[in-house]
């Protein structure tokens, strides 16, 4: 019988820290900020597209049912972003480049490349976890009779084939390059620096805390972001000029990972939250301003709480270059 074969972890016991050197860690931390640096630079078009509510709680949802890591739950996230972004992006530019001029082909076949996007989205959406699934630990991984299993029950019959050949699709547009970056990776590894630092949070005590606010961040990320926009530009009307250029500031996975520690530490022990601040802001170079501005927008869209920078008034401009959204006119 076919069956997940063991529970994802779910107590603090189950996380180590402080177990690895201090040379492997600034090398790994090191390269998750070269790696920040690029996905910033290279954030536009359509990225963010498909982190919607919905479908962030469908892939939670199911992997929880099917007993996956936390972690597998991000990075099955980023892949179908990444994917789903790419298909988009081909289908516009087919029906561009191949019909143009011919505005009533060319409608009728972009209604036809939308539908078949659209029809397959959900077997999609499971690849993706099935593939994130395979990056864990072996003993984790899918079965292919689980997912066709999943797949009858919510009325969609593939064969094996269909599946793989999904999988195969979506390895291929993205080059094979699945093992993506996720905003936990930054957490853990700020966490790992935090407990060497000498923080007075522990970082166990802060790890469970970061989870919960992580998946809180995922499943709000349109209302928190939007609430950061606002702030960085000091209007409450962004223009769309203005949204466009935000788009790096939410492939931001640093700035996202010290916000939510932050939060965290203020939710654990707010006597502690400027320390563990001050903390994050030496390790990543981000401005104080910037990760208070950024933990109280989790913190009020998600416990309806103010952090300590929210007790003072807030600076006319953000310092860090992340959060700074360019001006411009709202016509």
């Amino acid at each position: 019988m076919d069956r997940p074969v063991r529970p994802r972890l779910n107590s603090l016991s189950d996380f180590q820290f402080g177990a690895v050197a201090t040379e492997t860690i600034e090398d790994a931390l090191l390269h998750l900020a070269q790696q920040n640096e690029q996905a910033v630079q290279e954030a536009g078009g359509r990225m963010g597209s498909f982190r919607k509510t919905r479908i962030v709680e469908f892939i939670f949802l199911l992997s929880e049912q099917w007993c996956l890591e936390k972690s597998v739950s991000y990075q099955a996230v980023e892949i179908l972003e990444r994917f789903m972004v790419k298909q988009a992006e081909n289908i516009c530019r087919q029906a561009t480049i191949q019909l143009r001029g011919n505005e009533k082909i060319e409608s009728e076949n972009w209604k036809a490349l939308k539908e078949q996007l659209f029809n397959k989205f959900i077997l999609r959406l499971v690849s993706c976890v099935q593939l994130a699934s395979k990056l864990s630990f072996h003993y984790k991984i899918i079965s292919n009779i689980t997912v066709l299993n999943f797949l009858q029950a919510l009325g969609y019959l593939y064969t094996k084939e269909e599946l793989l050949e999904s999988e195969l699709d979506v390895l291929k547009s993205l080059n094979f390059q699945i093992n993506l970056p996720t905003p936990l990776a930054y957490v853990e590894m700020l966490l790992e620096v935090l407990g060497y630092n000498g923080c007075l949070v522990p970082a166990t005590q802060l790890h469970a805390t970061c989870l919960t606010l992580l998946d809180l961040v995922y499943l709000l990320h349109e209302p928190i972001y939007e609430s950061l926009l606002r702030a960085s530009i000091e209007n409450s009307t962004p223009s769309q000029l203005q949204g466009e250029k935000f788009i790096s500031v939410k492939e931001d996975f640093m700035l996202l990972a010290v916000g939510i520690i932050a939060a965290s530490a203020f939710i654990q022990n707010h006597e502690c939250w400027s320390q563990v601040v001050e903390h994050l802001q030496s390790i990543t170079g981000i401005a104080l301003e910037s990760i208070a501005e950024f933990s109280y927008a989790i913190l009020t869209h998600s416990v309806g709480a103010n952090t300590p920078g929210r007790q003072q008034p807030v600076p006319p401009h953000l310092a860090a270059r992340t959060l700074k959204a360019p001006a411009s006119s709202n016509t």
